[in-house]
This record gives structure tokens, sequence and C-alpha cells, in this order.
């Protein structure tokens, strides 16, 4: 699509865009492209536009910080180690549901300090919004939401009474202010839906990739087991060759010709990260392996105002997956003749995929 259609209409997505360049253009034209998909579901932040954009950012950045960020290594590290010494050895192991879902799952809770019940109930939630999804059943995409939310203001409320003693990130959300007044729960349920949705999918996506790609590439394996200190563009750049999150939505706030193709206001545009990622107009051959050389064209947290907020957080979270796993083990191997699934769109990464850790 990017060499013979590069801006395509459909009744599903609307307008897609599919290039390195107009992908960039589009998502730092916020005034032209607005992020307002949803006046139903608006999420908070990135649903919003300027100035609310701007005010929901200056409260939830500061969870992403770098000494907040730091703090949450040794929990991730611990879940990270239990998880991969409890993956079996020299036999097949079918990773996505063995690892990359649970420690997505549990590194969620943990840096938000839900109880226990809540790993569960993500779990549920993660496995039906899935299907409703696929089956393009709204009815059961908008019970999905429900349950979600119900779950959440559960969480809220128990920690509304303790507020006092609660300084975990749930705690402090629930005393956090704009500069029009204190956050309502709506905007609370908001936050921490965009944050988990956002978060979980991607993450277990992402995990899936990255061990992928490594047991396809024993000679990069063993680099990053002598060399760590690479792991972070490594990470980076893989999820470069195959994305975790395929595209996100836009609306045009006015008509604007894109690439000679005039575009009413008012009208869908799908924003495929994803195709970006792999023009070849910018990284010349996609499928090389070039961690320095891409990274400054690199789109993998987004562009623009609307960049992810929780960049920070995630990438301690695959850093300190992927190096548990390649420090205990000798190698990582896919089973031989084994094929794995992958994941249907939108969603990314794989439903099965079947590894050989050798310890």
């Amino acid at each position: 699509m990017r060499g013979r259609c590069p801006i395509a209409h459909s009744d599903h997505l609307g307008w897609s865009v599919f290039r390195h360049a107009d992908v960039v253009a589009v998502a730092v034209d916020h005034r032209t492209y607005s992020s307002r998909v949803s006046t139903a579901h608006a999420a908070v932040p990135n649903g919003f536009d300027p100035p609310q954009h701007e005010r929901y950012r200056a409260v939830v950045d500061h969870y992403f910080s770098a000494d907040e960020v730091a703090r949450l290594e040794p929990r991730f590290s611990a879940i990270a180690d239990e998880l991969t010494q409890g993956l079996l050895r020299d036999v097949e192991v079918e990773f996505v549901e063995r690892f990359a879902l649970r420690f997505a799952l549990r590194a969620q809770c943990a840096w938000l300090s839900w109880p226990a019940y809540m790993e569960e109930a993500l779990s549920d939630w993660m496995a039906r919004n899935h299907h409703a999804t696929l089956t393009g059943d709204r009815q059961k995409l908008d019970e999905v939401a429900h349950d979600f939310d119900a779950a959440v203001r559960r969480v809220i409320a128990e920690r509304r009474a303790h507020a006092a003693a609660a300084d975990d990130v749930t705690g402090r959300l629930l005393r956090e202010h704009t500069v029009d007044g204190p956050l309502d729960d709506d905007e609370i349920v908001s936050i921490l839906r965009n944050w988990t949705v956002g978060e979980l999918g991607t993450m277990a996506a992402s995990i899936g990739i990255l061990l992928n790609y490594l047991a396809a590439n024993e000679e990069l394996q063993d680099r990053l087991r002598r060399a760590p200190d690479e792991l972070p563009a490594a990470i980076d750049e893989i999820l470069r060759i195959e994305g975790p999150l395929l595209s996100n939505r836009r609306v045009t706030t006015t008509a604007v010709e894109l690439d000679e193709r005039l575009i009413g206001a008012h009208e869908r545009i799908s924003i495929h990260w994803a195709s970006a990622n792999r023009d070849e107009t910018v990284f010349g051959d996609p499928d090389e392996y070039r961690p320095h050389e891409n990274s400054a064209d690199n789109l993998l947290y987004g562009r623009g105002i609307h960049d992810c907020p929780g960049a920070p957080l995630a990438r301690l979270e695959l850093r300190v997956a992927v190096a548990s796993l390649l420090g205990s083990t000798r190698s990582i191997r896919p089973v031989p003749g084994a094929h794995a699934i992958r994941a249907v769109p939108p969603a990314a990464g794989f439903q099965t995929l079947l590894l050989q850790f050798c310890g």
C-alpha cells in the first residue's frame, strides 16, 4: 500500500495513511487532525486536544519521570525472574500465555498497587475484549468496557476509603488536580483505563515479538547476553521491524489535501505506525537490524504532542523482561516444526508462540 496507494479509503478505517512522512505529518498537526475521535468515551489524556490535553498531560507525565520509573525496577525484576524460573527447560513452552501475558498483567498491577483480584479481572477482560473486537459486536464491546470501568471504580472506592494512607500511584491519582480543579471519578477511571488498556495488549505483544525475533537470531542473543547495555536500543529496533501497535485514529477538523488526496472535514483518519516504521524510503531494507542508524526515525512511541507518556515505563518493563530471559538461559530457540500463530488485527504479535529455553 505504501507504494501503490499510500492514502487509501475504506468503510472500515476511513482514510488510511501508510508512509512515514505522511504519518508524521498527521501526528504532529493536532489542529488539523484531532485526537477527539470519540465524544462518548474520550480517553484522558490522548483523546483530547489542546488546551485540555496539556492540562491532563501535566497531571500524568510526572508518573513517568526518571525517578518514578527507576524505583520500579526491583519490583519488575522480581516478577520477571519468578516467571522465568517457572519456564520448563529443554522442552517446548507456549510463551505467550506462560510469560508474556502474565508479566504484562503482574507488572501493571504491581505498578498501580492493585489488589490480587484485579489480575484475574484484567485477564478476563483482555480475552472478552479481544473476542468482541474480532466479531465487531458493538453491544459486547460496550458490556466489556462497562465491566472494566466497574472493576476500576471498585478499586477507587477501596482506595478512597483509605486515601490518607495510600501513597501508591492509584492513591496519589485520587488527589490530583488540574487548573480546573480536582479530578472527578470519571476522569480518574479514564486515565486508569487508558494506562491499562493501552499497556496490557501492547506489552504482551511486544514481549512475544521480541522473543520470536531473538529466537530466530541466536548471534544477536549471544551479543546481548554479553552486552546487556545494548538491550534498550535493540528492543526499540526489533519493535520497529515488527510493531506491537498497528495504528491510531484521528479525525479531520477541516478539509485538507494530503498527498494530492482531498479529504473533507470530520473524516476518520487511521495512521499506520507499523507501516510507517517499515517505509523503505526512510529505513532502506526495513528488515535490516540497524538500531543506532534507525533510532531517530523510529515511531514506536508516536510523534507530536500525543506521543506515549508511558514510554519510559514500557521501556523499563521490556528491558527487565528480556534481560531476565536472556540472563537465565544459554539459548532460546524456535521449536522445530512448530508454527507460531499470529494475532489477528487490530491486535499485533502472536496468539501462540512455541519456544524452547535451554538453561
